[in-house]
């Protein structure tokens, strides 16, 4: 039997990756002197904490979890889907903790190069075919092929999550703010970091940048496009409603944020990704 595990990055909890058959192992936050573990508080909750004042950090799993996890099925093959190696620590703890495994010719890590909504598919999929008794070396094919086929995008509401966290120079967090711009950063090939796309004066001309490239891509009712935000329902929907429109046919998902990535991208942002089916 194959077994598959990620981290929270997929946005499944614990649980609902159990009722999923999947085991989900959650990142860890910190903001003021609470310290938990990714997708275990409301949303609402941590949000009003950073409102408040508070300063979020995210970390990986702890390696000693992701090693017993690994040891509890140490009669099957395991296919463990991380989120982008740039992104986190998480893929370096599952391969140290597949090092002091037992078995651990049989587990494989996989660098995802991606994370939230694209992640979640190759979860699924992966799920899917191992339900369907397919191999850990098919999984595997299907889960890289895929990862080829996925780009993300990312609006911030506030510029100070990406300054904070590296992903703009001050020089820019400040000139972007002052002049209340909106800026897109994409994820780089290869999942390393994440690059700027571009800047548009409102949300509606961030989103018509980014629906440009989408068409440049050929992104259409083949793919799946997943909204991902930080706690803004509302929006995410009008955003849906535009994307159908530029988009007719398009498989389109709408997930809130996990406390990880609104960490690093803000209360308020927002992120389009794609990936093909």
């Amino acid at each position: 039997m194959v077994r598959i595990v990620t981290d929270s990055s997929s946005l499944y909890t614990v649980d609902e990756g159990e009722k999923a058959g999947i085991v989900s192992i959650p990142l860890c936050i910190s903001i003021g002197e609470k310290h938990f573990r990714d997708l275990t508080i409301p949303a609402e909750e941590f949000i009003e904490d950073i409102k408040a004042g508070g300063i979020p950090t995210s970390s990986q799993p702890p390696i000693g979890e992701v090693l017993d996890v690994y040891e509890r099925f140490a009669e099957d093959d395991i296919v463990h889907i991380s989120l982008a190696d740039g992104l986190s620590g998480a893929y370096q703890t599952a391969c140290a903790a597949k090092s002091m495994a037992e078995h651990g010719e049989r587990i494989t890590v996989l660098n995802t190069e991606t994370l939230c909504g694209p992640h979640r598919y190759l979860v699924e999929c992966a799920r899917d075919m191992a339900e369907a008794g397919r191999s850990a070396e098919e999984i595997i094919a299907m889960v890289k092929e895929k990862m080829k086929h996925t780009k993300s995008y990312l609006i911030p509401q506030d510029f100070a999550f990406l300054k904070r966290g590296g992903r703009l120079s001050p020089t820019v967090a400040m000139v972007g703010s002052l002049l209340n711009l909106k800026p897109i950063m994409t994820l780089a090939r290869g999942g390393r970091s994440l690059d700027k796309f571009g800047v548009g004066r409102t949300m509606n001309g961030a989103l018509k940048n980014i629906f440009k490239q989408m068409k440049k891509d050929l992104v259409g009712a083949q793919d799946i496009l997943y909204i991902v935000h930080g706690g803004v329902q509302k929006e995410a929907e009008r955003i849906r409603d535009m994307v159908s429109a530029e988009f007719p046919g398009i498989d389109i998902r709408i997930h809130l944020l996990s406390h990880a990535f609104i960490t690093h991208g803000g209360p308020g942002c927002i992120a389009l990704q794609h990936v093909r089916k």
